[in-house]
């Protein structure tokens, strides 16, 4: 089946719109309570989406067809810094999350502060946790949080190539 099938067949969620799409972890996860009790899939996903690519957007796409409601969970700025060293991030954390919440794969984003998204998935309790290939399901943040409540843990297939490093990288590149 098409993704362009899966679309016009799931079942309409209203949207998050207006400054609850961008949220704090406290009303998403009652949002997610709300959304559940009503028999919707939410899904989760995360990082620190630091100049937003192609790959970005296809995983965002992919988590998305798994379930009702995507939640994004990016990693601020201080938490980028500690991840991938003094110069990132490039975006500032309010433009990532503007970004990701013009999306229409994205239903909801919210920040998280540590260096792993552990604290958000335990309080939030999404039904599907999607991460890149480039992770090993069993060593997925989150993965016993999510399998205890009866969810799952997807990975998705990643666009070979494709990285806010790489992209930096080539942008380097070509100013020189």
């Amino acid at each position: 089946m098409t993704v362009r099938i899966r679309r016009s067949i799931r079942p309409k969620v209203p949207a998050v719109r207006g400054p609850i799409k961008v949220s704090t972890a406290h009303r998403a996860a009652a949002l997610v309570r709300r959304l559940q009790r009503r028999g919707r899939r939410v899904v989760f996903t995360n990082g620190c989406f630091d100049l937003l690519h192609a790959g970005h957007v296809a995983l965002l796409e992919a988590a998305r067809d798994l379930g009702d409601f995507l939640i994004v969970g990016v990693n601020t700025d201080r938490s980028v810094r500690g991840l991938k060293g003094a110069g990132r991030p490039i975006v500032p954390l309010d433009e990532r999350m503007e970004i990701l919440a013009a999306l229409r794969a994205v239903d909801c984003v919210v920040p998280f502060d540590e260096p792993t998204p552990a604290r958000l998935i335990e309080r939030l309790g999404p039904d599907v946790l999607v991460k890149g290939a480039d992770y090993r399901s069993k060593a997925i943040v989150g993965r016993d949080a999510v399998e205890s409540r009866g969810g799952r843990v997807v990975t998705v297939p990643l666009r070979r190539g494709l990285s806010s490093t790489d992209l930096i990288r080539r942008a380097l590149r070509a100013a020189d």
